[in-house]
Formats: structure tokens, C-alpha cells, sequence
């Protein structure tokens, strides 16, 4: 009984019962051994227990604590193009709330999309909770002081795939990859607190069972990578920054807003333009110093004297902000000594490096409410100097490179970095592209430039590969941006009015798009009389191609890379003056603006624009000078290079070189441009519209006509079996129109008809394949295997902000 006693006793002491009421111990301190630094937050780093002590406020009446703009981007990067997961890139900005439950903290990712703009709080209430917003972690609430501050360890918040690594890794051929939670560490010692900033650092490692090719060519062991990401805490923009809508006339990006308290009759939807804050210390003065200049910092990895082009470059946008009456508003620096390029403070030209050539970026983190931009940065991928580099000497000689003259490879590669700098913070600035301005005399760095190749002497000349400078379209965007709308908008229509064109992505990226004047990497105000002027240059670059090309000691395999974008020259000027054929001309109006109306391209052009798409398909086009034949088959030894091994085009079996696969290829350029299916239903709409007007009837017939002549040679005849096999595959598409199905249908008939005549083994061969539906079927789905692939000319792997 005794002993019974002494156990209850001891357990109302353990559980704090007794006759007088036990003071419980106060709760550990979690901040105890760590040093706290003040900020945007205070925040303290628990480096042996890998925690990140962060001191929130007190919740509001609706449980937020606080609010930020948040954003992650990688520290380290998978160095695979086609993953998009470079050192650098960022995530979407999201406007981060934090939310007290009882005893635990959400973190909210909350959704501004979705508003009620100025409406009383019950409208805006509604607007809100219509919409879902998103958990992006829960953690528990370390400690709570007298004050209702809360101390929160945002060390597991920072574990997530925030970053979508596991789908860019799937999406991008790296294979299915899943976070292991288990391997993945924040990293306390890379925190930094800044007044308006907080950095943060976690290692996250991914693992595979089977991993791709796009990862297994790089890391060390595939089945677990590892990647630095970085998380940025950022303070709200202050108050007083003026939204501004977006200008289909000049394109741009920006905050979509759903706004339920538009008045009936004005927009639900609408966009608010991403640029930076910039305030004249005069708003009245025409021409006025700002509070606050927009300064890039180019990255100290990049080498010299890339990095001085670079700086060149750039700083063309001062000449944009001066035009608009921003004094002095625009600088470029160097980036200071032991700065963090990912710092928000920081705009940054980062130079990243990858095992394959790739595009470049020009990315922002904007308020999300307002499309106010935080921070610019831009990613340059390193290789794609070096493929330049490959191209200048293939068409000059690399005996020129270092020599300092106009034909100097590494002079136009300095031309071509400060023009690709000055593109890329055109987006960084909320600039759009603008795919017209090749055809009105370099009118804006927001184009795809291609190099403008002279011919002197009959050798082709770099001396003018690259404009300098920003253009015309882009003094006109700065100031619609960053200076008074309404007198920009009056500008849009007097630029109009003077010819003065705008075409961005949507219109112009693919190939099959109708706009005659929107083309990537073509040149000219005349895309058919640029085609014809290429094909000159071409021949004449493929005539005094050879061992030239190489340099002293360059392996002799490399002459077969380098000879691809020679043969391939043409390839986007093809698909410039193939836009004529059933093109559209139309533009980006408003109601009002007199510009609202589009209008099929003549007769005349479209002709004409056929007529030279179908003379690339010329045996004499076609045809590999029989002098690089033995040149060209160099043997290879030593291990793989992936970069080599997806620029060339397949062989005859080891290093020997085909000519009838170069001809297929170069034949290819213009059949998939000319045949797109998007392409000939336009011409059956707008013949049936105006019989005066080109059909697909017509361009088909005249394509058939064309391979079928050029079929006595034996490269001749692979040309024409793509055709008709892609005729083929074309009527039997699900998608394809009608029509254009039964266009395509007749005349794979007639070209039987006309092969049956033949007297050589191809032409009845083909005759009888054509007739027999079966294996007609079947090489059609046996097409995707059998059709030889075009190298890639434009950067290898995708991205949503391209070059």
C-alpha cells in the first residue's frame, strides 16, 4: 500500500498535480546559441542542427503574418540544353503568404490573378475566395513571443520541387526523375539577409531507375543528381508605382488580370505590362535625371572580351531611355567582386555554360499584382559563341581567325554577343520580339538576326554580319513602356503609317505561320529576292568550302560539322519566302487605328515565292560539289562528342560521307516548309475566295512536277520518294482538310499514272508502290523511322523566354 502511494505521488508530480499548482518550465528558446540578423526578417542560423530560425510577425485578424514575393532559381544546373535547367533559371514569381493555424504556419501561395479592383471589401472578398490558391508547405510554429511574433524553421520549406525539376527532367528527354526527401538538405551557411531581401539555399537530390539520355551523357551517376536551388524572400514593391495596360501594337509581357469589378462594357481580362519602376526626379520636365536608374551587371564568368562585348552591347539601351527623356536612366556595370548573381538586388547577364549549345534568356521577377519587374536576368549560354564561331570559319576560313580584319571569325562573334546581349535584356526590360524587323532594315535587336553574308570577289564577306545599335521599333517600345502612353500610342500609328511592322512569336515561330514579313534568323526587305540573293551566296560558299575551314591541327572529322550549316545556308530564308505562298498580311490593331483589316499576299508574289522555293529542289541545288566527297569522310576516332554527333547527318557507314542523304536533307528544308498542312488549307480558302489566287491544287502540282524532274539521278530520285511518301502521309492525316486530302490524293494517281510509263526500276517501283494501298500504308507509318532528319540549326532544347 505503502509503495502504491509513493508511484501515485511521483506520477502527480511528473504530470504537474498537487495540492499547490506546479509552474510548468518555461519552453526552450529556440533562438538559444544562435546569432539572429536583422533584415527584411530576423533571421537566425542554427548551422549544427541545420535550422533557419525565421521571426515572422504577429497574424492579422485573418490569420497572415505576412506577405512577400517569393521566387526560386537554381544555383547549379542539370548543363543539358534540353531540360531547360540551367545555372540561373528562375521560377515564376509567386506572392507568398504566411498563415497562422493554432499552432501551425501555412505557407500560402495566394492567386492576384482573380480581383475586384477598387470594389467594396465584399466584392473583393467574393473575387478572392472564388478561387483556389495553394499550400505550398505547413510547418510548425517554433515559438510564440509575448509580442505575437512566431518563430518558424523555414529549413523544410525550402525541400520542395519548387523548381518542377522532376517534370523539366521528364519533358526533356532526362527520364523520370522523383525528389528523395531523404537526400535533400537545406543548406543554413548560404543564408543572407538583406533589408529588403532574404536568400536562402537547399541541396535537392533526384533519383531514377532509368534516366535519359539527356542526363546520363552528363552527371556522374544518373541514377541521383543533385541541384542547388535558391529561394528569394522578397519585400512587397512600396506603394506609388503607376500600372500601365498592355499595347497589342507593341506587344510586350505581363500580369494577366481577371477583374470582376470592370464596369459593363470595358474588359474583364486584361494585361498589365512588366517594366521596371522608373521615375523622373521632374515628371514634368520633358527630358529629366530618374530616382533611380535601371543598372545591368554583366557576370564576371563570362571571359574576356565577351564580357566587354557584352557590356557594349547593352548599354545600347541607354540611347532607347535617353530618346524617351530619361537622363542617365540606364547602366551597365561589372558585377562587384563576390556579389551572388542570384541576389534579387542584382540584374544580372549570367553566362551559363552547358554540354551542348542552346538558348539564351531574358527572364523578370514582377510583382504579380502589378507586373512592376523586381529584378532582371538574363542567361547566355556559352556554346552557342563557339557554333558561331564554327559557321564564320566554314564560310571565311579559320586562317582569319585573331587577324582583326572584317572577316575576322571572332570580330563578328564580339558583333554577334553585343547584339545578343542587347536582345536578351530587351526582355529583361518587358520587350517582346518583334520577327518583322528583319525586313525593315534592322528596325529592332528584338529580332532573330541572321548574319548578312556579302559576296566580294566572289567569296563571301562578314563585313556587315551585324547591325550595331538598338533600331527604330525599339525607341518606339522603350517609349511606350517608360514614358507617356498616350504620345506613344499616337507614335504606334505614325510608325504604322510609315511601314513600320510588328510580328512577335505566335505568328512567326513555326514555320507554317501566315504573316509574309514574321521569320526567325532571315534577312531582307524581300524575303523571295533575299532567298535568290542566299542561294547565290550559297553556291558560291559551298564552291570554297574545304580543309580552309580547319584550323592548324583540327581534327579532319570536324569539316563534316562544319559543313552542315554551309549546305543548309538557305534554310530559314526557305521558310521566310514560303510564308509568301498563301500569306496573310495583317497586324495588331486597335479599333480606330485604321490598320484593322488583313489582306491575302498578290497573285504575282506568291508565284514568284514558289517559283524560287522550287528551284532549291533543282539537282544543280542539290548536288554535293564531287570535290568534297573525299574530304568530307575523314575518319573518326577517340570517344563520342555529343556535340558533333547531333550536328551531322547520317553517312554511308562509318565516316563516309552521302551525298544522297545531304540532297534529302537540303530537299527537306523546303518540302516540310512548302507541304505544311496549315499552309495549303490557307491557299484552298483563299482560291476558293479569288480564283486569281494560287490553290493547293496548284502548289502541289507544280512540287510533284519538280522532284518527278529531277528524278534521272539517283539523289534525285531519294528527293521525289520523300515527296510523294509525304504527299501520301499528308491525305491519309486525320487532321489535314479535306480538300487539301483529296489534293494531295490525285496527285500521288497522276504520278503513278506518269511513273507507270517509266522504263527504269525506281520509276515502276514507285509506280506500283504508289498503286498498292497496303504498303503505301505501311511506308507511310514506317515514315518517322525511315525519313532522315534535319540537323538542328536553330539552339538545341526549349524554353518558354528564347534567345
Amino acid at each position: 500500500m505503502v509503495g502504491a502511494m509513493r508511484r501515485i505521488a511521483a506520477a502527480a508530480l511528473m504530470l504537474g498535480v498537487s495540492g499547490t499548482a506546479l509552474a510548468a518550465d518555461p519552453p526552450a528558446d529556440p533562438l538559444k546559441g544562435t546569432m539572429v540578423t536583422n533584415g527584411l526578417l530576423p533571421v537566425a542560423v542554427d548551422r549544427d542542427g541545420g535550422r533557419i530560425l525565421v521571426t515572422l510577425p504577429p497574424a492579422g485578424t485573418d490569420g497572415v503574418s505576412a506577405r512577400f514575393l517569393y521566387v526560386a532559381s537554381l544555383r547549379t544546373g542539370i548543363g543539358s540544353s534540353q531540360t531547360g535547367l540551367d545555372h540561373g533559371q528562375n521560377s515564376e514569381t509567386q506572392l507568398l503568404a504566411f498563415r497562422r493555424l493554432g499552432k501551425k504556419i501555412v505557407a500560402e501561395f495566394e492567386n492576384p490573378r482573380f480581383r475586384a479592383t477598387d470594389a467594396p471589401a465584399a466584392e473583393q472578398t467574393a473575387a478572392r475566395e472564388s478561387f483556389a490558391t495553394t499550400t505550398a508547405w505547413v510547418g510548425d510554429i517554433a515559438a510564440t513571443r509575448p509580442d505575437g511574433t512566431m518563430v518558424v524553421d523555414l529549413a523544410p520549406f525550402l525541400l520542395r520541387d519548387t523548381m518542377g525539376v522532376a517534370l523539366s527532367l521528364r519533358r526533356g528527354g532526362g527520364g523520370e526523375y522523383r525528389l528523395d526527401s531523404g537526400a535533400s538538405v537545406a543548406d543554413p551557411t548560404a543564408t543572407r539577409v538583406f533589408p529588403d531581401n532574404i536568400e536562402l539555399e537547399a541541396r535537392q537530390t533526384f533519383v531514377s531507375e532509368r534516366p535519359g539520355e539527356a542526363v546520363d551523357a552528363i552527371a556522374p551517376d544518373a541514377r541521383s543528381i543533385a541541384l542547388t536551388v535558391h529561394h528569394s524572400l522578397i519585400r512587397l514593391p512600396a506603394p506609388g508605382y503607376v500600372p500601365i495596360r498592355f499595347d497589342p501594337r507593341f506587344g510586350g509581357f505581363g500580369a494577366q488580370a481577371v477583374d470582376y469589378a470592370a464596369p459593363l462594357g470595358q474588359d474583364v481580362v486584361y494585361t498589365l505590362a512588366n517594366r521596371f519602376r522608373l521615375e523622373k526626379a521632374d515628371p514634368a520636365a520633358p527630358r529629366s535625371a530618374v530616382k533611380k536608374p535601371i543598372t545591368f551587371y554583366i557576370d564576371r564568368a563570362a571571359p574576356e572580351p565577351i564580357r566587354s562585348a557584352l557590356a557594349e552591347g547593352v548599354a545600347w539601351w541607354r540611347t532607347a531611355f535617353d530618346a524617351a527623356g530619361f537622363i542617365d536612366a540606364f547602366r551597365v556595370e561589372i558585377l562587384p567582386e563576390g556579389a551572388d548573381p542570384l541576389d534579387i538586388r542584382y540584374n544580372v547577364v549570367n553566362w551559363v555554360n552547358r554540354a551542348t549549345r542552346g538558348w539564351s534568356y531574358g527572364q523578370v521577377i514582377s510583382d504579380p499584382r502589378t507586373g512592376e519587374i523586381v529584378k532582371g536576368s538574363v542567361l547566355l549560354g556559352s556554346l552557342r559563341v563557339r557554333q558561331d564561331m564554327l559557321i564564320y570559319e566554314a564560310l571565311v576560313g579559320a586562317n582569319l581567325v585573331g587577324t582583326g580584319g572584317p572577316n575576322d571569325p571572332v570580330r563578328v562573334a564580339l558583333a554577334r554577343i553585343r547584339q545578343l546581349g542587347a536582345h536578351e535584356v530587351g526582355h529583361a526590360l518587358g520587350l517582346e520580339h518583334n520577327f518583322a524587323a528583319s525586313t525593315q532594315d534592322r528596325a529592332s535587336v528584338m529580332d532573330y538576326p541572321a548574319p548578312r553574308i556579302l559576296l566580294k570577289d566572289g567569296r563571301p564577306d562578314l563585313s556587315d554580319a551585324y547591325g550595331t545599335g538598338v533600331g527604330r521599333w525599339d525607341l518606339a517600345s522603350i517609349a511606350r513602356l517608360y514614358g507617356d502612353p498616350a504620345a506613344a500610342a499616337a507614335q504606334a500609328d505614325a510608325l504604322k503609317a510609315a511601314g513600320l511592322r510588328f510580328i512577335s512569336d505566335g505568328d512567326a515561330r513555326a514555320a507554317d505561320t501566315a504573316h509574309p514579313d514574321a521569320s526567325l534568323w532571315d534577312d531582307g526587305s524581300d524575303p523571295v529576292a533575299e532567298l535568290d540573293r542566299m542561294m547565290t551566296v550559297r553556291r558560291a560558299a559551298l564552291t570554297q568550302f574545304g580543309p580552309a575551314a580547319l584550323r592548324p591541327g583540327e581534327a579532319a572529322e570536324n569539316l563534316r560539322r562544319k559543313f552542315v550549316p554551309i549546305w543548309l545556308l538557305h534554310r530559314y530564308q526557305v521558310e521566310a519566302a514560303a510564308k509568301v505562298v498563301g500569306g496573310v498580311d495583317f497586324a495588331y490593331a486597335v479599333a480606330g487605328g485604321g490598320h484593322e483589316a488583313a489582306a491575302p499576299v498578290t497573285a504575282d508574289r506568291q508565284r514568284a515565292a514558289l517559283f524560287s522555293l522550287l528551284a532549291t529542289l533543282s539537282p544543280t541545288a542539290l548536288a554535293v560539289p564531287p570535290a568534297l566527297l573525299p574530304l568530307l569522310s575523314a575518319g573518326r576516332s577517340g570517344p563520342n562528342d555529343r556535340q558533333f554527333d547531333i550536328e551531322v547527318m547520317p553517312t554511308a557507314g562509318g565516316p563516309v560521307f552521302d551525298p544522297l542523304v545531304a540532297a534529302e536533307v537540303a530537299a527537306g528544308v523546303t518540302l516540310d516548309t512548302l507541304l505544311a498542312p496549315a499552309r495549303l488549307e490557307r491557299l484552298e480558302v483563299q482560291h476558293a475566295a479569288a480564283g486569281s489566287l494560287p490553290g493547293a491544287q496548284e502548289v502541289v502540282g507544280r512540287t510533284v512536277d519538280t522532284v518527278m524532274a529531277g528524278a534521272g539521278t539517283a539523289a534525285g530520285q531519294q528527293v521525289a520518294t520523300r515527296a510523294l511518301i509525304q504527299l501520301a502521309a499528308l491525305s491519309r492525316a486525320p487532321d489535314t482538310a479535306p480538300g487539301v486530302a483529296a489534293v494531295a490524293d490525285q496527285a500521288l494517281i497522276d504520278a503513278a499514272d506518269r511513273l507507270g510509263k517509266g522504263r527504269d526500276a525506281w520509276s515502276r517501283a514507285t509506280a506500283r508502290l504508289l498503286r498498292d494501298p497496303d504498303r503505301l500504308a505501311a511506308a507511310v507509318a514506317e515514315r518517322g523511322k525511315r525519313l532522315t532528319p534535319i540537323p538542328p540549326g536553330m539552339p538545341i532544347g526549349e524554353s518558354d523566354w528564347m534567345d
